[in-house]
């Protein structure tokens, strides 16, 4: 189970660290050496910490635990490794490195499971059992970084999970990633996928840092979203674009539409025009995603020729269009699958 008495080190802040140097009586400027202790030269115990007081780390030794999640599996394929990591309380979770040319890209979960019941992912296939916490986040990236050698450069989280359903702890994350003195990953090099939490999307129109927002859409009515996305009966469209259009005013920061494409649901030519009727006059751009199929759902891919002219349709209409690349066609590359394969053993 996961401790209830110990606290893991990685689900700090930087603020929460210099708060606990002052409530012991020591200095505030330990948080800075202990961060990047933690996080630039990655010591995995409080006995490689050498420039701190032996009397302080015993207190955080009682107090905060320095501990790793379990690998149980790694698939790989070209330009792409997927990891299934277990969990304290033997619960399982993914994540996704993809080799690009501009860098390394690593693809985070939220959540063990998914309340958000999308029909075509196999996330949402398995009910959410709770949220992640803060440093179950941070350990995804940093364990991958040991493994890679190298550094990440970029974070996604569209992972296992509704990202803004686990609002707090998420925030957190991106605070600690962020920070210079932590693995200072740039804001810009960060995106959140949201499949349409309209509270939380006029909330993080209010964060200070400039993670980009892409939003989960995936069909361009709401007749077609209500079947295959059932949070469109809570936020309809009506209420949808116009909480992005406010993001867009306050933070002056183009957002991206994911689109996964579904053989057949949402890849007529027809939707395409909806589709650009529908996002004329924002700021954004449009992600097209070829769908990796899964065995447990129905939906199938669309093919290449019906990808393209439904792209040429979005270019047609001055729509800022991309086909996402393909990863991991050999590998459980669906969002959720190789956590789900586990599981159904």
């Amino acid at each position: 189970m996961v401790c209830d008495k110990m606290k893991n080190i990685y689900g700090l802040s930087y603020e929460d660290l210099e708060k606990v140097f002052l409530d012991i009586g020591s200095k505030k400027f330990h948080a800075e050496q202990l961060f990047r202790w933690l996080y630039e030269k990655r010591v995995e115990s409080y006995e490689e910490v050498t420039n701190i007081k032996k009397e302080v780390l015993d207190y955080l030794k009682k107090e905060y635990i320095i501990n790793r999640l379990s690998i149980v599996d790694v698939q790989e394929d070209i330009d792409v490794s997927k990891y299934l990591f277990e969990l304290d309380d033997g619960e399982h979770i993914e994540a996704v490195l993809m080799r690009h040319d501009y860098g390394n890209s690593v693809c985070i979960s939220s959540q063990v499971g998914c309340n958000m019941g999308c029909k075509f992912c196999e996330s949402g296939r398995r009910k959410k059992v709770r949220n992640l916490e803060t440093y179950e986040m941070v350990l995804q990236l940093l364990m991958i970084e040991k493994l890679l050698g190298k550094r990440i450069s970029h974070v996604v989280v569209m992972g296992i999970g509704e990202p803004f359903d686990n609002y707090d702890n998420l925030i957190k994350f991106f605070s600690i990633i962020n920070h210079p003195k932590g693995m200072a990953i740039g804001a810009r090099h960060i995106t959140v996928s949201t499949c349409g939490l309209v509270p939380k999307i006029l909330e993080f129109s209010e964060f200070p840092l400039q993670i980009n927002l892409a939003i989960s859409l995936h069909a361009p009515n709401n007749e077609l979203r209500n079947e295959i996305m059932p949070i469109n009966k809570v936020y309809p469209l009506e209420k949808l674009i116009p909480a992005i259009k406010v993001y867009l005013e306050r933070t002056n920061r183009r957002v991206t539409f994911e689109y996964i494409m579904l053989k057949d649901i949402n890849d007529s030519l027809e939707c395409a025009n909806e589709l650009a009727k529908l996002i004329q006059n924002i700021n954004c751009y449009v992600n097209l995603i070829p769908y990796n199929e899964t065995n447990n759902l129905g939906y199938k891919r669309t093919n290449t020729i019906q990808i393209m002219r439904f792209y040429d349709i979005l270019k047609k209409n001055n729509v800022n269009v991309t086909i996402r690349r393909e990863f991991g066609g050999k590998i459980s590359a669906a969002c959720g699958q190789l956590r789900s394969k586990k599981e159904d053993l």
